[in-house]
């Protein structure tokens, strides 16, 4: 499944000129200014719950447009969709966000984790469909195509919001928090249970947009679960797209993809992956320390939902 660059899909009324400005490429230096992609992308894949053959666009948008989904199946009511905690509609299995009429989108954690990553602040995402392409598995093929593809550096800064105060949400598997720092830091602990036998050893990993670099760091550990979970799921209609070419599947300890891991640690860089996704659902750079332990999509909403709670109040 690859990616398709394209100069003829549509491009919104108020990013014409767009193109005239300077392509830029993706890089650190450029991270806390807003930026969008320099030309369409296309992307052709399936939804791993679905099963649904799914084509998603990203196209570039005017500063302060945020990231917006657009059901373009969807034409008798209104399908678009805000990037937000607040339009988070479901986390059982993935991130669901939905607009007010009901119209949704699944499985969003993997694109916005990479434009997030990739410091894109402002696109329009068309789709064809309910589910976000699962593509391999991660954000890597979305990360490659955006550094192809280049930016367009805009007239604002990135908005930010400092963390002024420490939240904190858990529950029976993990929990996760949200503490002030002077830099943007992700800390992610996994701790296998004792379904994963072998694969018993402690994983953490840190990140920071301040000094490390997502596309080579994060954004190739795939999504991950148990061959006997996936048999219930596939019996109940559910993870219909879900193969060992998108997932690192594991049984009786041992893993059944015939590559292996791609790193040691592949499971807790994944789980920092889609907490990065999830967080993005803030709309801002968050200057602070993310840190968790098994998180969750989840906790992941909870703890936006309750820091965006707690400071309102305050």
């Amino acid at each position: 499944m690859q990616s398709i660059i394209s100069n003829t899909a549509k491009v919104l009324p108020d990013v014409v000129n767009i193109r005239q400005r300077e392509t830029v490429k993706l890089s650190q230096k450029n991270f806390f200014n807003q930026q969008t992609v320099s030309n369409p992308i296309i992307f052709h894949g399936v939804g791993v719950h679905s099963g649904k053959a799914v084509c998603m666009i990203i196209h570039p948008a005017a500063v302060d447009h945020g990231i917006i989904f657009e059901r373009t199946d969807i034409e008798d009511q209104p399908n678009r969709i805000r990037a937000s905690w607040q339009t988070v509609s479901s986390t059982n299995m993935c991130t669901t966000i939905s607009n007010a009429s009901g119209v949704s989108v699944a499985t969003i954690e993997h694109i916005l984790a990479a434009l997030y990553g990739m410091g894109i602040t402002n696109a329009l995402i068309t789709i064809d469909g309910p589910e976000v392409p699962i593509m391999d598995g991660c954000s890597d093929e979305f990360c490659k195509s955006l550094q192809e593809t280049g930016a367009i550096r805009q007239s604002k800064k990135r908005p930010s919001l400092k963390i002024s105060t420490t939240v904190k949400v858990e529950n029976e598997h993990g929990w996760a928090q949200l503490s002030p720092r002077d830099i943007n830091l992700f800390s992610v602990k996994f701790l296998p249970s004792d379904r994963y036998e072998g694969l018993t050893q402690e994983q953490s990993i840190q990140f920071s947009y301040n000094t490390d670099d997502f596309a080579a760091l994060i954004s190739k550990a795939r999504t991950f679960g148990f061959y006997e979970d996936a048999q219930k799921l596939w019996a109940a209609g559910l993870a219909k797209g879900a193969s060992l070419e998108n997932t690192v599947v594991i049984h009786k300890g041992a893993i059944m993809n015939e590559e292996g891991l791609r790193y040691d640690d592949e499971l807790v860089r994944h789980k920092a992956l889609d907490a990065i996704g999830d967080m993005a659902l803030a709309e801002y750079v968050l200057i602070g320390h993310y840190e968790a332990c098994n998180p969750s999509h989840t906790l992941n909403y909870q703890l936006l939902k309750k820091y965006f709670e707690t400071i309102s109040a305050n």
